[in-house]
C-alpha cells in the first residue's frame, strides 16, 4: 500500500510526522534573516530559548540530528582521537561512519543492558597515554536509546557515568534525539539531564513533529567550534527561521503531549502480547518505541514487515526476528487499535511469499 495513503498506519518512525496546520502557520509567518551572519531573528530566538530551557551557555541550529551530533564530536576531539559509546548507539551505527569520515575519530563500542552504559562497563576502557594508541577523549550516551530498546537513562546512572568521565579527563556528549521522551517518561527535568553534560544534541523532527531541524547546546567555546564545523559540513543556513519557527512551536506545544505517544505505545504492546507467535514484554515499553519478536518458525522480521506494508501498516525490521513500532502524533489510538488484527492477518496468510532477512539493526530513525 502507498505510505502516503490516508489509511496507511505508519509506525516505522516518528520522523514520519507531518506539520500540523498550526505549525505550518508559524512557519509561514516567521520573521526571517540571514542565519549565516547571525541575523535570523527566529533562529536566534530558538537558540536562546533552548539555552534557557537546558541551562546551557550557547546553542547552534542544525539541519539534522546526525549533523548536530557530528558537530558536537568535532568540537571535543581531534583526528586520531576516540570516543566511548554503546555498541548500539546511533552515532556508532546509523550515521554512515561519520566520526571517521568527517573528523578522523574512532568509535570504541561497549556493551551494556538496554543500550546504556555503566561505570563498571567503562572501567579500564581509557587507553594509556602512548604514541602507539589513539587518545580516548569523549564519552557519548544516547537518551532515549533507539536500537537499545527505547529506554531512558535513570538520572543517577547518567550522573555516575558522566562524573566518571570528567574525573578521567573526558568530555561528555549526549545524543538526545528523543530526550524529551525521556523527561516525560522519567519525570526528571531537561536541566537535570543536561547538568552533567558538556554538549547535547536534540532532534526536532521526531516526536516533536517538525519537518526538519536539530540543535546542539553546550559551552560557548564548544558551540563556537561547532558553528564552524556546521559551515565545513555544508550546513550553514540562510533564512532558516522558516524551519526554526516550527521548532519554537514544537517546544511550546508538543513536549507534554508526548505522554499520549507513550500511552499508545504501552497499549499497543499490551495488545501485541495477546497474539500467538509474537513475543513481547509490555512492561518494558517505557516510551514511544515498541520492540517485539516474531517466532522464527513463522518467518523473519523482514517478511512480516513486508506483509504488513502490503495491508497498510508500516513497522520496521530491527534484526532477524525483531521489529520496532514507533508511536507519534500522527497516529491515533483508533489507528493503533487496528494494528493487532493486521499482524494476525499477516501471520495467518503465511510469510513464505515474502523475501528478505534483516540481520542487524535496520529501522534507523
Amino acid at each position: 500500500m502507498d505510505p502516503h495513503s490516508d489509511s496507511y498506519i505508519d509506525l516505522r518512525s516518528d520522523t514520519k510526522t507531518k506539520p500540523t496546520p498550526e505549525m505550518l502557520e508559524a512557519m509561514m509567518t516567521a520573521e526571517l534573516g540571514d542565519d549565516m551572519n547571525g541575523e535570523d531573528p527566529t533562529v536566534n530566538r530558538l537558540e536562546s530559548m533552548v539555552c534557557e530551557m537546558l541551562g546551557m551557555e550557547a546553542a547552534v541550529f542544525a539541519c539534522s540530528g546526525t549533523q548536530s551530533n557530528q558537530m558536537g564530536l568535532r568540537s571535543h576531539c581531534l583526528p586520531g582521537d576516540e570516543l566511548l559509546i554503546h555498541e548500539l548507539g546511533h552515532i556508532a551505527i546509523f550515521e554512515g561512519g561519520a566520526p571517521a569520515v568527517l573528523s578522523g575519530i574512532s568509535c570504541r563500542t561497549l556493551t551494556g543492558d538496554k543500550g546504556m552504559l555503566t561505570v563498571d562497563t567503562l572501567q579500564g576502557k581509557i587507553r594509556a597515554d602512548d604514541q602507539h594508541l589513539c587518545r580516548t577523549r569523549l564519552l557519548c550516551v544516547e537518551n532515549t536509546t533507539n536500537a537499545g530498546g527505547g529506554y531512558y537513562y535513570p538520572l543517577g546512572q547518567l550522573n555516575k557515568i558522566c562524573d566518571w568521565a570528567h574525573e578521567n579527563g573526558l568530555k561528555t556528549h549526549m545524543d538526545g534525539a528523543r530526550v524529551f521522551n525521556a523527561t516525560i517518561a522519567a519525570g526528571y527535568s531537561i536541566k537535570e539531564v543536561c547538568a552533567p553534560l558538556d554538549t547535547i544534541s536534540i532532534c526536532f523532527s521526531k516526536g516533536l513533529g517538525c519537518p526538519m531541524g536539530s540543535i546542539l547546546a553546550g559551552p560557548k567555546e564548544e558551540i563556537a567550534k561547532a558553528r564552524r564545523s556546521r559551515k565545513i559540513f555544508g550546513g550553514a543556513l540562510r533564512q532558516a527561521g522558516i524551519v526554526a519557527a516550527a521548532c519554537v512551536y514544537a517546544l511550546e506545544n508538543n513536549i507534554e503531549r508526548l505522554q499520549k505517544d507513550h500511552d499508545n505505545a504501552r497499549f499497543l504492546a499490551e495488545q501485541l502480547a495477546t497474539i500467538e507467535g509474537i513475543s513481547i514484554s509490555p512492561e518494558e515499553t517505557e516510551t514511544n518505541l515498541v520492540f517485539f519478536d516474531i517466532h522464527p518458525e513463522l518467518g523473519n522480521a523482514m517478511q512480516l514487515s513486508k506483509a504488513l506494508h502490503e495491508i497498510g501498516v508500516g513497522i520496521g525490521a530491527m534484526g532477524h526476528t525483531r521489529l520496532r513500532a514507533c508511536t507519534h502524533l500522527d497516529i491515533s489510538r483508533e489507528k493503533i487499535a487496528q494494528v493487532p488484527a493486521a499482524i494476525k492477518e499477516a501471520l495467518n496468510s503465511g510469510l513464505n511469499q515474502y523475501q528478505g532477512v534483516a540481520t542487524g539493526p535496520y529501522a534507523r530513525g
